[in-house]
């Protein structure tokens, strides 16, 4: 069984392919295309070097097309992207407009290119429908929450992976399968021995911490939207909404200029006066320019302030992982999050923490209570699995 898996951008497509043959598992083969103008084009060049590649004959040897599709109004989980799906998911364009566009024209050309074969989404919100009820809601009216404004929670496919590998590299296989199967058996009481506390912290572009208990989220520091939580590189992360007004009111901004200055220039753009890749923000810092080291230091506070909250939450952590761009590569970031935690159980390994880039490892010291890792990330797999799940079942 041959599952693609497209993972679409504003301006990107980038694809794995599996073969889920017997009991195994394989990648076969993966790429991608940047600088998107025209998903006609990206998605025609994929099954291009699909089949010019040797790796499939036709589109028709493939099972399905697997998406990480972020947000619906009133869908979560694993399902075919049919018509209904897809109105709910333009229904939240408001919510998630760096995402869900993409998607729905990405889904569309997959669609024209490929009428018989199903397309599959796994929702980012997927992992966070166990999450306590005081953990999705705010403090509005009733009928706000009604009308979705309530915590979703995304990055729902990394922070699933972390909690699986992480049991496995903590030895707890119960808690790995409990979490490989979460979407089957569904988000109850555990029932393995000790409890086992992961905090996943994703960091890229795009970035949230997740609290896991027993392989199930507790909560993640995205709420309604993508756009939430930790600054983003070029989206706001949390702000208080009467900011939204103040400005609306004292400087005349309307509705779209706001969206539009929270959406493409606040986050680590907006912290470090124009910079919104990390790499250049420490250049830049490096250089001395104070805009940029603020950026850098205030995602770490913030990422710092979400772990606390978790480990709280938690009543304590047994393993802290650090995943995505950021968090696989970024050595000085780890040990920036990670510094004067002894008193709660946390120590890295210095010499380990500057090897460790874009690999797993293990980066907490000897005397650490806590297990430090970083383990790179594989949100496709995890989408590829569900739609194998999907097909068989359906």
């Amino acid at each position: 069984m041959n599952v693609l898996i497209a993972n679409l951008g504003s301006t990107s497509l980038k694809y794995r392919l599996f073969d889920f043959s017997g009991n195994e598992e394989r990648l076969v083969t993966r790429g991608g295309f940047e600088r998107v103008e025209d998903y006609s084009g990206a998605v025609d060049a994929c099954l291009g070097e699909l089949t010019e590649g040797g790796h499939i004959k036709s589109a028709a040897d493939l099972a399905a097309v697997g998406f990480k599709t972020v947000l619906a109004d009133g869908v979560t989980g694993c399902v075919e992207l049919d018509a209904s799906v897809l109105k709910a998911m333009e229904a939240g364009n408001t919510v998630a407009p760096a995402h869900n566009p993409a998607y729905l024209t990405g889904v569309q050309v997959f669609s024209e290119r490929m009428p018989n074969t199903p397309l599959v989404g796994l929702f980012e919100t997927a992992f966070y429908q166990w999450i306590p009820e005081t953990a999705k809601r705010y403090g509005v009216p009733s009928s706000w929450y009604e009308a979705g404004v309530r915590r979703w929670g995304f990055h729902g496919a990394s922070h699933k992976f972390m909690a699986e590998r992480s049991a496995e590299l903590l030895g707890r296989d119960d808690v790995a399968e409990r979490a490989r199967r979460l979407y089957v058996d569904g988000g109850k009481t555990s029932t393995v021995g000790a409890n086992l506390r992961v905090i996943s912290c994703h960091l890229g572009g795009s970035s949230s911490i997740t609290g896991i208990l027993n392989g199930v989220a507790v909560g993640n520091s995205m709420g309604m939207s993508p756009q939430s939580g930790l600054p983003n590189n070029n989206r706001v992360g949390d702000v208080d909404a009467f900011a939204l007004l103040h400005m609306m009111r004292t400087k005349g901004l309307s509705v779209d200029e706001v969206e539009q200055q929270l959406c493409s220039e606040a986050g680590l753009k907006g912290l470090s006066g124009g910079f919104n890749d990390l790499r250049d923000i420490q250049v830049q810092a490096e250089k001395g320019n104070d805009s940029a080291q603020l950026a850098i230091d205030f995602l770490i506070h913030e990422t710092r302030r979400w772990i606390g909250s978790y480990q709280l939450q938690l009543n304590g952590i047994d393993a802290l992982v650090f995943t995505a761009g950021i968090g696989e590569n970024r050595s000085e970031i780890r040990a920036g999050i990670c510094a004067e935690l002894d008193q709660l159980g946390i120590q890295l390994d210095v010499a380990k923490n500057e090897a460790a880039q874009g690999e797993e490892a293990e980066i907490s010291s000897p005397d650490s209570k806590t297990k430090v890792f970083v383990i790179p990330t594989n949100e496709e797999l995890v989408v590829a699995r569900e739609v194998k799940r999907f097909l068989e079942n359906k």
